[in-house]
């Protein structure tokens, strides 16, 4: 049986919940902010026209901003409303409503295996609990042999640092790289956020 994800629980708990989140990044573009951290990191990571998936897109501000410098991006989120927006306002990539814990596009025959899985916005941290190491298995599964996985979380929210690289080793996932911030600052179990970047293992 699929289990109801956190996020799910919290949008159910505070309807509006979605519209609010899309009003809060509409608003923080509106007033200069900077919002493309997480998409300048991946970009510099690849080639022009890589196949990237934007695992937990939201509203597409990663995916989007990913598209427009010229990469094939699919995005999936199990949001209704968040891929609404998404769909509305980034019309250069492909979005899709999905469950991560049950991602299966390869089988479905809407992608290809891509070069980076990426996942940003605390999206672990929303998962049902339990399922992270799944999550991460379909990452795994979704990549390229060569391919790698960046996923950026913060402490604090109910996954530890800990049970993250146990449940990136039980994915054959090896991290190969960590950071605090999406502008590459070092990382120590003391910080309160985690970049990283994973590589697929050869099983």
């Amino acid at each position: 049986m699929r289990k109801e994800t956190l996020w799910e629980i919290h949008v159910r708990e505070n309807p509006g919940h979605s519209a609010r989140y899309i009003e809060r990044f509409e608003d923080l573009r509106s007033a200069g902010a900077d919002l493309h951290g997480e998409a300048r990191l991946v970009d510099a990571m690849v080639g022009r026209n890589s196949r990237i998936l934007d695992a937990g897109c939201g509203p597409g501000r990663v995916g989007g901003e990913l598209a427009s410098r010229g990469h094939n991006v699919v995005g999936v989120d199990l949001d209704r409303e968040l891929i609404a927006a998404a769909v509305r306002e980034h019309p250069g990539a492909a979005w899709h409503m999905r469950d991560l814990a049950q991602l299966d596009l390869l089988d479905e025959g809407l992608a290809r295996p891509f070069d980076v899985v990426v996942s940003a916005g605390n999206v672990l941290a929303f998962l049902a609990p339990g399922s992270a190491g799944e999550v991460l298995t379909r990452f795994r599964e979704h990549l390229r042999p060569s391919g790698r996985a960046v996923i950026g979380f913060g402490s604090g929210r109910g996954y530890a640092w800990d049970t993250f690289f146990e449940d990136a080793a039980r994915a054959d996932l090896t991290v190969d790289s960590v950071f605090s911030t999406w502008d590459l600052r070092p990382w120590t179990e003391d910080s309160e956020f985690l970049v990283a970047v994973l590589s697929p293992g050869g099983r």
